[in-house]
């Protein structure tokens, strides 16, 4: 069984860092995990490039520390039993910041919003959240924002889709899947994308050997995917395999999107050459545009 032991999760008290405050407080619960919230004060990078992290967190003045340690008490919500839950307030480069706490806590799971909010505390959630899924070494969980009037949902994993491409990223993503999947009893479905495929128009005048050699292709994408998950035991969740030809951001989106997946899981590096399925682009495409929250994990 795969263990969450301390989870990190950077706010600015937009609603999108609201909701993935909730996913890190499920993540908390679920793995009697500690929980660390975070809230960063964006430092200019030619101040931040002259002055170390505790000087520049001393930029900030008692008042207003206190003020945004009191915002987020209220941001987190009331503890519960067996709470372990920290919050830290730092200032500096917003994406540099939150991987160096990361890795100093350290934390095996980041939670964060994909877009923050604007004004003085603007959390640059845009960019910042890919400058993290760049450098940070653990997994991350990236929440999208809900339509205004929406009530945030309750955490729940029913259906989980998982993009696998082979490479050491995307088996580690498999794990993980798997894991969240028994955790909730839900369905895990595991696609694999044929991409060098996808501009290939069936046609009667398709040369048939080419056409044989496409075949044998997909054939074997399916037995290898097939030999990777026969062993695993389904007592706990489902798992579907499903081997498609198409644009593997595309076709993983369209997926979770038609489903109503509540997570992608992906690996962030892709395995590369002619099958290549979770490159930089495909993970990123796949993080901007999903409904629902996507777990990104590295080898």
């Amino acid at each position: 069984m795969r263990q969450f032991n301390h989870v990190l999760c950077p706010i600015d008290f937009s609603d999108t860092s609201a909701r993935a405050t909730t996913y890190a407080k499920a993540f908390a619960a679920w793995y009697g995990a500690a929980l660390t919230v975070l809230y960063v004060t964006p430092v200019l990078d030619a101040v931040d490039a002259t002055v170390g992290l505790d000087e520049a967190t001393r930029i900030l003045h008692a008042a207003s520390h206190a003020g945004v340690l009191a915002r987020m008490r209220d941001a987190v919500g009331p503890a519960v039993e067996g709470d372990r839950t920290a919050l830290l307030v730092a200032a500096g480069a917003v994406a540099a910041t939150i991987v160096r706490h990361a890795t100093a806590l350290p934390a095996d799971l980041l939670v964060m919003g994909t877009h923050g909010r604007s004004g003085f505390s603007r959390l640059f959630l845009g960019s910042v959240t890919e400058r993290v899924l760049r450098t940070a070494a653990c997994p991350v969980l990236t929440v999208p924002a809900t339509p205004e009037a929406a009530r945030v949902p309750p955490v729940v994993f029913n259906r989980i889709i998982c993009g696998v491409d082979f490479s050491p990223a995307a088996m580690a993503a498999l794990q993980w899947a798997l894991e969240l999947g028994r955790q909730s009893g839900g369905r895990v479905t595991v696609v694999h994308a044929v991409e060098y495929l996808h501009d290939v128009t069936p046609s009667p005048f398709l040369d048939r050997e080419l056409a044989r050699y496409h075949q044998t292709q997909i054939d074997e994408a399916r037995e290898r995917l097939h030999a990777r998950l026969k062993d695993e035991p389904q007592t706990w969740c489902e798992v579907d395999e499903v081997v498609i030809v198409g644009r593997a951001s595309r076709e993983l989106l369209a997926r979770s999107a038609n489903g109503g997946a509540d997570l992608i899981v992906i690996g962030a590096q892709g395995a590369g050459g002619v099958e290549l399925m979770l490159s930089g682009s495909t993970s990123q495409a796949v993080v901007r545009a999903a409904a629902c929250p996507v777990l990104s994990v590295r080898a």
